[in-house]
Formats: C-alpha cells, sequence, structure tokens
C-alpha cells in the first residue's frame, strides 16, 4: 500500500486562476466574459403559484446586491456572494418581467390533494407547469425557466437522492410499481421546449419555510448560508443560460481528453433489464448526453455489464456526438464505468477508439463499494482532501471529500466515504488518473464548493439517467447536460 497527497488542482476563470470557484469568480470574472456569447442579460421565466412567484423574485431582485457571508472565525468557509450584476463577479444581470411570469392557482394543489393519490398528484401537477412553461417559450424570449415549487409538492421531490451515498443501482429489476418523481418528471417533459429549467424550493427564498427531515421528521433539515444559496443557483442560471463559469487547467503538452462517464438505470415500470447511458464531458465541462441501450445483469458479480457490440456502439456513439460538437476528435478518451469491465466491454470499447483513430484510451471502474479501505487521522478532523491510496496496482482510493486546508476545516458534516477505482485498461498513470478525477470534482454547475465527491462524469452519468428512466420510448433527448442537472 502506497499513500501520497494531490494538491488541490486550480480552475481556470476569465483573467486568472484559483483552486475555489467563489474566489476565482469574484477575483477573476467567468471564463467566457471577454467572449461576445457570454450571456450578459439572462431573461428568466418564472412558474409557480402566487405567493412562491412573489417570493422567488423578491429573493432574486435582493441577489442583485451583496449578500453578507456568515459570521465564522474561517472566512474562506463561507465567503459573500457579491451581486448578481453587470459590475462583480458573473458580469451579468437578471431580467424578470412581470409578463415572463406565469401564476398556477395554488387551489388546484390542494383540489388535488384531496382527489388523486401520490403517481396522479405528480402527473396532473406536472401538466400545469407544462402548459405554463409551454405558453412562456412560445410567446415570450426567455433563457431559462425557473419553477418555484410550492410546498405541496416539494416533497414529491428526491425519492432517489435518499438512498445512501454508497448505494449502488446494481440488481435486478423489481415489479413494485414506483413512486413518480416530480422533479424528473417534469424535467423528461419539458425536455422538448429547448429551454433549461431550474426548480426552486421555498426554503431557497424563505428559511421559515424548510421541510422537515425524511427519516426523523421531528427535526426540520439544515439549510446552507443565505450567500451560498445565492452562489449556487446563480452559477447553475449563468450555466443554463449557455454561459461558461470555469473549466479545467489544460496542460498544452497534454493530450486533448473526452471524460466519458457510464451508469444504468431502471426503466420506469422496473420490469425492464437496466439500460446503459454515457455522460461526454470535454475540458470546459461541457456535458453531450448519450442514451445507450439494454444491458444484462451479470449472475456472477450481479453487476450490469454491455456486450462487446453494444460498448462498442455506445463509445462510437458518443465520439461521434463529440465531433459533431467541436467537429474534431479527442487524441484521449477516458471512460469511468459504476460497474467493473468485462473482457467483452474492454474489447468493444478499445475497438471503438481503433476504429475512430482516438490515440489513447484509459478505461476505468469507479464505485464506493469497490474499496472499503478507510484512512483515521491524528485529531478531530478526517484525512485530507487530496490523500491518495494505492492498494495495489489497480485499486486506489482517493478521498475527494476531507479537511482542507483552504478552508481550515473539513467543510462536511458526516465521515466522508473516500471515491474508490480501478484501473481496468489504462496507459495514464493512477496517480495522473486521479488528479484528473480530483479537478472533476470541481465541475459541478450546481455547486460552487469544491468538496464534490464525485467526478462529474460519474455523478453527472447517475443523474441524467434519473431523468431518462421518465422519457418515453423514442423520444428525442436533449444532448447537453444543463438540461438534466
Amino acid at each position: 500500500m502506497k499513500i501520497d497527497f494531490l494538491t488541490e488542482p486550480e480552475l481556470e476563470f476569465g483573467a486568472g486562476r484559483h483552486i475555489d470557484i467563489r474566489f476565482g469568480l469574484m477575483n477573476y470574472g467567468p471564463l467566457d466574459m471577454a467572449g461576445e456569447s457570454a450571456p450578459r442579460v439572462i431573461r428568466c421565466g418564472v412558474v409557480g403559484t402566487a405567493d412562491t412567484v412573489e417570493g422567488l423574485v423578491e429573493w432574486l431582485e435582493r441577489c442583485m446586491k451583496e449578500i453578507p457571508g456568515k459570521a465564522t472565525d474561517k472566512p474562506n468557509l463561507f465567503p459573500r456572494f457579491p451581486g448578481f450584476n453587470p459590475d462583480v463577479a458573473f458580469r451579468s444581470t437578471l431580467v424578470i418581467e412581470p409578463r415572463l411570469r406565469r401564476t398556477i392557482a395554488r387551489r388546484s394543489f390542494d383540489e388535488m390533494g384531496r382527489r388523486v393519490g401520490h403517481n396522479e398528484f405528480v402527473r396532473e401537477s406536472v401538466e400545469l407547469f407544462q402548459s405554463e412553461c409551454t405558453y412562456l417559450v412560445e410567446q415570450s424570449a426567455c433563457d431559462v425557466i425557473l419553477c418555484a415549487v410550492p410546498a405541496a409538492l416539494a416533497d414529491l421531490m428526491g425519492h432517489e437522492e435518499q438512498a445512501g451515498e454508497g448505494e449502488e443501482l446494481h440488481q435486478a429489476p423489481r415489479s413494485a410499481e414506483v413512486s413518480l418523481d416530480f422533479h424528473h418528471l417534469l424535467k423528461a417533459r419539458l425536455m422538448s421546449l429547448g429551454k433549461p429549467i431550474q426548480l426552486v424550493l421555498p426554503a431557497t427564498y424563505d428559511p421559515q419555510r424548510r421541510r422537515r427531515q425524511t427519516n426523523r421528521p421531528e427535526r426540520l433539515r439544515q439549510l446552507q448560508d443565505g450567500a451560498t444559496i445565492a452562489w449556487n443557483l446563480h452559477t447553475a442560471l449563468y450555466y443554463k443560460a449557455g454561459g461558461a463559469p470555469w473549466r479545467l487547467v489544460r496542460d498544452p503538452t497534454q493530450l486533448a481528453t473526452c471524460y466519458v462517464g457510464v451508469s444504468f438505470f431502471e426503466s420506469l415500470d422496473r420490469g425492464a433489464l437496466l439500460t446503459s447511458m454515457a455522460q461526454v464531458f470535454d475540458e470546459r465541462g461541457d456535458g453531450l448526453i448519450v442514451r445507450g441501450g439494454p444491458v444484462e445483469v451479470s449472475k456472477k458479480d450481479r453487476q450490469p455489464h454491455l456486450t462487446e457490440d453494444d460498448s462498442a456502439r455506445l463509445a462510437k456513439q458518443a465520439l461521434r456526438q463529440y465531433r459533431a460538437e467541436h467537429k474534431t476528435l479527442p487524441a484521449r478518451v477516458v471512460v469511468c464505468k459504476t460497474s467493473t469491465f468485462t473482457s467483452a466491454e474492454l474489447a468493444g470499447f478499445r475497438g471503438a477508439a481503433t476504429e475512430e483513430n482516438v490515440d489513447t484510451i484509459d478505461l476505468l471502474s469507479a464505485g464506493w463499494s469497490l474499496s472499503d479501505a478507510r484512512l483515521f487521522r491524528r485529531g478531530v478532523y478526517p484525512p485530507l482532501r487530496g490523500t491518495f491510496v494505492s492498494l495495489d496496482s489497480r485499486s486506489h482510493v482517493l478521498y475527494t471529500r476531507g479537511s482542507v486546508e483552504f478552508f481550515a476545516t473539513y467543510p462536511g458534516m458526516y465521515v466522508p466515504w473516500p471515491f474508490a477505482f480501478r484501473c481496468e485498461a489504462v496507459e495514464q498513470t493512477p496517480k495522473q488518473l486521479a488528479r484528473e478525477i480530483l479537478a472533476l470534482t470541481k465541475m459541478n454547475w450546481n455547486k460552487t464548493q469544491f468538496d464534490g465527491g464525485q467526478p462529474i462524469t460519474v455523478e453527472a452519468a447517475r443523474k441524467v439517467g434519473r431523468i431518462l428512466k421518465y422519457t418515453d420510448e423514442g423520444q428525442q433527448i436533449a444532448a447537453r447536460y444543463s438540461f438534466y442537472m
């Protein structure tokens, strides 16, 4: 066993580099701030009940000015939000005109709650939001639509996210009816409108409207501080409006690389076999969605696996979509899959890379269940983020969460799980691959703290799968990640 430490990777912003996203945006502006395509004005449509629309709009207007950071003796942990306006940070502003707002009568949800069961309530609620969002797209020039979710719907979201961090979906299909998730179904239904949407819960703009904990309903859920909430939401809006807030720092001597995440999900009726999906990212963090076909769950290891032909087909589809977007192919591809590789999968991915004239391909399997290794550090804090452990030549553990020197503390609430990965067939060194994984944890546009537990390829692949399971067979899916986050 060998233990090493990887320094915190920098990110590139408009006029400089920084390890922290928030300080990078405050000091240097977004990556694309000098470009003509930067979204300097973002027209936001807002849909909800009268009180949720009003509450959200008033909060967004307050966020145009500075939101103080949380009082603490660790100033780097909770920095202020400088405001969303043309003079600071994002160098952009929101336009939320009255004609860009659509309201749904609150009594509609009250009546449905008394009349129908859970799944029908979700379906009918989605139809109400879909109707108003469609009107906005057809009658206005909005860039992003914010859905101000009423309290009646807040508890109908996030069922799958409530599973433990280390839980994998590597099991045979089940026959019980699934409880529909409002967030996932709405994202799937509104995909065809061609405008990204952002769901906003009441507690985002009103801390008094916090929901109760699922497992301990006698307790209220903890909220992030106001400045952090503002940072996270406005970063997502900027990205969904077509902006590029930051990117990975790329060494010009290294090969141009495409990062692919492959994960699996059940069909909505739980009666079909798991289906594969790939997520393609470049150094800018632009995500392109590729949906694969059905897979089999192996009786040997109880994990989903692709055939050689399906592996090759998925890889070719991902590379061709990358080429359609960038007008060129990458010189290198890194595939990170949430199950181990079979010999057939190795052959399929390698064969596709050769056929598409890609010089280098690294194949990794990743998952919390790959290793039970844990490190303990003297004192009260977990190991440092960036601690890298090689258990043997193939199996490795990386602390993507942990104590952070820049924060002078551990920013999490629970004992962190290390991220385990296995080098199935690689040309880069494990240490270099771990550096890339650590950097990719900072490419989540929904979060500005840089203590993400998973690389964006794996995290996005899983999140996209939750939306894709709600799409209809043969439905044209959105190609960009902004429609799924």
